[in-house]
């Protein structure tokens, strides 16, 4: 969403540090994130906000006071349709901090630039997995010194590090905990 947000007004010719401008965008962007694909305003820009560029841009947004509150109000109002699996560096701890599965995924930067480097939109960029790390550890960087919804693991959360695991053990460690969960009375 947060990507998203930071295309559109950049499609509009707002400024990144335009607080209230930004914030217009967020709360009265047409935004729908499902099945794979994200469309603001009607337009699909899955592919897009998946560049180097953006994720510089997310982060400047992600800081921005006015439009966390207008996205996490959106993000809550999706939780309140139902059952739904959400990511994000704040779902834990500042949207859903009631949610009945709390996961905290990480892996280490190298591993995370790696898969990263192997994403199209990302290799178009011609980045080494060395750089994209870089990147990524001064964005985890931000995010965690942000003052706004800060990226911190919520403390009932579980922690997976999937560095190095295959996307099938991730997979089925997460639907064990979602399957204890339904379990419980």
């Amino acid at each position: 969403m947060y990507r998203a947000v930071a295309w559109r007004a950049l499609d509009r010719g707002v400024s990144l540090d335009d607080e209230a401008g930004v914030a217009s965008v967020a709360r009265d962007a047409a935004l729908q994130a499902e099945q794979g694909r994200v469309v603001i305003d009607g337009h699909d820009v899955t592919r897009a906000i998946r560049t180097p560029d953006m994720d510089a841009a997310a982060a400047r947004v992600a800081r921005l006071a006015p439009v966390r509150d207008a996205l996490v109000a959106r993000q809550r109002g999706y939780a309140a349709d139902g059952d739904l699996v959400m990511e994000g560096r704040d779902i834990g701890t500042v949207v859903l901090p009631q949610a009945d599965v709390k996961i905290f995924l990480d892996a280490s930067a190298e591993e995370r630039a790696r898969r990263r480097a192997g994403d199209t939109a990302h290799a178009a960029s011609g980045g080494d997995v060395s750089t994209i790390a870089t990147a990524l550890t001064q964005r985890d960087h931000s995010d965690r010194s942000r003052t706004v919804s800060p990226l911190t693991q919520a403390s009932d959360a579980t922690y997976i590090d999937t560095t190095g695991l295959p996307i099938d053990d991730v997979v089925a460690q997460v639907l064990a905990l979602v399957r204890a969960a339904q379990a419980r009375p």
